[in-house]
């Protein structure tokens, strides 16, 4: 009976851990840019009894009995499938169309220390920094990096923004002039290695990530210089790629699971009780 409750407490906390991504999955459904999650169970440790050494009988499974101690989440998966797109027709929203494409943004902690964060999202705006100058911020207010991973700023009397193919943004004003600005692009060759950052749709390379065994050019390449490949559409953003039916479903399930293994502490705390009260 202890055992019963072992295995189903174990499984309790991670069916939870299960809710939790759904939950945040059907919470973030119309944030822009944001990747669904999917928690993946894998079996925990078991104990091997080889109980019928002598049965001589061809079985597709091993001889014995597993004895197992409950599952756990093995990993949290993030879905890289294109959201769909929603047109905006603002000169600042721009929506990445080719996958493991993200953003670059500068995003500054508590403590003041400033490092790189990925996000699909592309709506962004532009902020005061000092008389006449204003840089390019997301919706959030995270500082947009540039290809080289610098703050894009400027003088504030811009008229129109456009945007070329490669993803260079173009700055343009009243007396003609001009400024280019390559919007920081980085193309992600190992998505799952990021680890999911404050809010909904930012995720950054994990500290940890030499203990993982990659390096950062495995994982991801920023993309630069005139020749680099980018989806790009001005004017749009994209939507978030949660398929609310499949998460419904999948709550659906895990409650179930939760409801049957509250279910099996219930019975085998009554069984206790029984052989306890046994006199």
């Amino acid at each position: 009976m202890l055992r019963t409750m072992m295995t189903a407490t174990n499984t309790l906390s991670q069916v939870q851990q299960q809710l939790d991504t759904i939950s945040s999955n059907i919470a973030n459904s119309n944030t822009h840019g944001y990747k669904a999650q999917q928690a993946n169970f894998s079996e925990m440790l078991y104990q091997q009894f080889n109980n019928d050494e002598y049965d001589r009988t061809v079985r597709d499974t091993p001889v014995g009995i597993r004895y197992g101690v409950g599952a756990q989440i093995g990993q949290i998966q993030s879905n890289q499938a294109q959201g769909s797109i929603q047109l905006t027709e603002r000169d600042l929203d721009f929506a990445l169309t080719t996958k493991n494409q993200y953003f670059n943004v500068l995003m500054q902690d508590d403590a003041g220390d400033v490092r790189t964060a990925y996000t699909r999202n592309g709506s962004f705006y532009v902020t005061p920094t000092e008389a006449g100058i204003v840089t390019l911020v997301n919706s959030d207010g995270y500082q947009v990096a540039d290809a080289n991973g610098q703050p894009i700023t400027f003088p504030d009397d811009v008229t129109q923004f456009t945007m070329d193919s490669d993803g260079t943004l173009v700055a343009n004003y009243d007396n003609g002039a001009t400024l280019t600005f390559q919007l920081g692009i980085s193309s992600l060759q190992k998505p799952q290695v990021m680890e999911k950052l404050q809010g909904g749709t930012y995720i950054g390379l994990p500290e940890n990530l030499d203990e993982l065994g990659f390096t950062q050019a495995q994982v991801l390449t920023d993309l630069q210089g005139a020749n680099r490949q980018v989806g790009i559409q001005k004017g749009a953003l994209e939507m978030s790629n949660v398929d609310l039916s499949q998460e419904m479903t999948n709550l659906i399930q895990a409650q179930r699971s939760y409801q049957f293994n509250t279910r099996a502490v219930t019975i085998a705390d009554q069984m206790l009780g029984l052989i306890n009260g046994i006199r």
